[in-house]
């Protein structure tokens, strides 16, 4: 055979190995198509006309969160529910607070109990399971001053609200949500920033809650000015999750305040297609445009996302939208969120998958995060079978075993 022959040969074996995902890829619903975007407008019009609202209201992020859906019966008029699930959900929500903003809530298929936005933030009977822990990262003991959370030695954690602009049924920091909003007081801040000024080795500063960009522009002009004059601080980054669950947020004002105080990165958490939207890429257009970079941090939900063709279809989404997946973070043993939770096992097939299946931009690290505020801990397959002086025995994508050589010597004249 030609080179050329040899070449065509191995390009059509390597197009058999996407057969499996174009198939699956028919069957996963995006934000971004047609058939979503019929559905949405649909739901749009009906929870307008039900909270008198005009599209000019329906883009300002204020109207948003002030109309967040909190009452049962609006819910019900907008999803179909059974007598069964709207029990279950006022029984849940006497423990835990429950809300959703208008936008979010018409992503969510009416007539599908297994939709995965519904999944995400609608509660669910599956929540008065008591097994878990209430903080599995053990931010009570690891808070040295104000409202932080420090398990790293170059970098930490700014709570600054209780606030969301939804409430994840998965969340970490379900023991942080009360009946109500509740922002970090002016002493609990100032507290946190005369930590970090005398504390020169923290050069990275994360802002996070609750949802940072529930406040308003002012308070977080005010945090991130206070930060940026502190000279060992090179890194500011924002977590949150309004450009999934309330992208009208990232407005242009609010993007002219982050551009003043470069280098800011964004840390969102998107975990399905479902939920990258027009108005979710135009709120990232928007920030990708001022130079500020995003990183996606998915979580590892069961009926969710733990399939690995979501996953891919998913970091690819995202890429285009100019978004880089980050983590996989396999879910937390929180309590009452235990029907999220996946085996590690899952979260490695998921890896299996996309290496050498995807480019390496769409492949985030698997991540687990150890008891007792142990911090991150990166999960792999394992390529290196064996190794001795003189050859690493690795294992291809393909599952191809093959021997490279360890430490080479170089012979010179």
């Amino acid at each position: 055979m030609t080179s050329r022959e040899v070449s065509l040969k191995r390009a059509e074996e390597l197009n058999k190995y996407n057969e499996p995902f174009e198939n699956a890829k028919k069957n996963i619903i995006r934000g971004t198509s047609y058939a979503f975007r019929v559905r949405y407008a649909v739901q749009k019009e009906k929870i307008m006309a039900m909270l008198g609202g005009t599209d000019d209201e329906w883009d300002s992020w204020t109207w948003q969160i002030k109309h967040r859906t909190e009452d049962l019966d609006l819910l019900s008029e907008v999803l179909h529910l059974t007598s069964g699930e709207r029990e279950a959900i006022k029984k849940v929500g006497e423990k835990y607070r429950w809300a959703i903003t208008p936008y979010y809530l018409a992503l969510i298929d009416p007539e599908n109990p297994r939709d995965p936005v519904r999944l995400m933030s609608v509660p669910s009977v599956e929540e008065l399971d008591e097994s878990g822990v209430s903080d599995p990262m053990d931010e009570e003991h690891t808070n040295p001053a104000g409202v932080i959370t420090q398990r790293y030695p170059d970098r930490l954690i700014i709570n600054v609200t209780n606030a969301c602009a939804m409430f994840c049924r998965h969340c970490q920091r379900r023991r942080k949500i009360s009946g109500y909003d509740s922002d970090s007081s002016a002493k609990e801040i100032m507290d946190s920033i005369q930590y970090i000024r005398e504390n020169k080795h923290i050069r990275d500063v994360l802002i996070t809650g609750g949802d940072p960009l529930t406040l308003r522009n002012g308070f977080l002009e005010d945090l991130i000015a206070e930060i940026r004059s502190i000279n060992h601080v090179e890194i500011i980054r924002i977590g949150t999750r309004t450009l999934v669950t309330m992208p009208q947020r990232i407005t242009p004002a609010f993007v002219d305040i982050l551009q003043k105080y470069a280098p800011i990165y964004i840390n969102t958490q998107f975990n399905h297609p479902q939920e990258i939207t027009r108005e979710s890429v135009a709120a990232c257009n928007r920030l990708s445009n001022a130079g500020i970079p995003l990183g996606n941090q998915m979580v590892l939900l069961k009926g969710v996302n733990d399939d690995k063709h979501i996953v891919r279809l998913l970091n690819h989404e995202l890429l285009k939208a100019r978004v880089r997946p980050y983590y996989i973070f396999h879910a937390k043993q929180v309590i009452g969120t235990a029907h999220f939770g996946t085996s590690i096992d899952d979260g490695i097939e998921i890896m299996e998958h996309l290496r050498g299946y995807t480019s390496g931009m769409a492949i985030p690290t698997y991540i687990v995060n150890a008891p007792g505020g142990g911090g991150k801990t990166p999960m792999q397959p394992q390529y290196i079978m064996d190794k001795n002086e003189d050859f690493v025995t690795l294992r291809t994508w393909e599952g191809k075993i093959v021997k490279y050589p360890n430490n080479p010597v170089c012979h010179h004249d």
